[in-house]
């Protein structure tokens, strides 16, 4: 025990000696340090948790201290310079995108109209009909749209090309263009003409021999 006692003593009176051989401003450094550990030892027990602000006043300390009582700190040197690299990459880190948009509710009305009054429409049908009133809108967005109102998908695709004539054949021509040799004077004329699809009736709208833009 006496040895202790003796060793303890000497240990105390070299750390006295070495404080002498130190700056004023490192030794009110290592206080500031100490303090600030304390303080947060007394938080929780047994493991502390250090907040942003713990390790801000913590770094900024260990620059200012002697690299020998660097190591006698509630935190290593790696810590903190691991706490460094995270401060870098969350310097340099990309900001989030703010996403898309969301829908207006005039135009999620228009898509649900669309569905309920159109019940053989699919998804891609419902997105042209919303192109050519000026909106464009994913195929995606349609379909989520459509099941958060629980309208369900039609029952049969009935979108072939013949369908869609016989349902249109009343407003839509077809166009085309064509040449004619002539065997008398071998010259070559260029037809233009427009066919009613449920009529059939032909429209001709121009033959000539040398076609422009006009």
């Amino acid at each position: 025990m006496c040895v202790s006692l003796v060793y303890r003593l000497l240990i105390t009176v070299l750390s006295w000696l070495a404080l002498l051989a130190r700056s004023q401003a490192s030794k009110d450094a290592e206080i500031l340090a100490l303090r600030h550990e304390v303080a947060v030892l007394r938080r929780t027990n047994p493991r502390p948790k250090t907040t942003w602000c713990d390790r801000a006043v913590l770094a900024a300390l260990a620059r200012i201290l002697p690299r020998a009582l660097r190591a006698h700190r509630i935190v290593t040197p790696g810590t903190l310079q691991r706490w460094h690299r995270k401060l870098i990459a969350t310097k340099w880190r990309q900001p989030k995108p703010p996403g898309r948009p969301p829908i207006p509710d005039e135009l999620v009305a228009i898509i649900l109209r669309l569905a309920r009054e159109n019940r053989r429409w699919g998804v891609v049908r419902i997105q042209g009909e919303l192109r050519r009133l000026g909106h464009r809108v994913a195929a995606s967005t349609i379909r989520k749209i459509l099941r958060s109102h629980r309208i369900p998908p039609p029952a049969h695709h009935d979108e072939t090309w013949r369908t869609f004539l016989r349902a249109h054949a009343a407003a839509l021509p077809a166009t085309d263009f064509f040449h004619v040799d002539c065997a008398l004077t071998l010259t070559r004329l260029y037809v233009a003409f427009v066919i009613e699809l449920e009529s059939r009736r032909v429209h001709l709208l121009g033959i000539t021999e040398h076609p422009t833009a006009a």
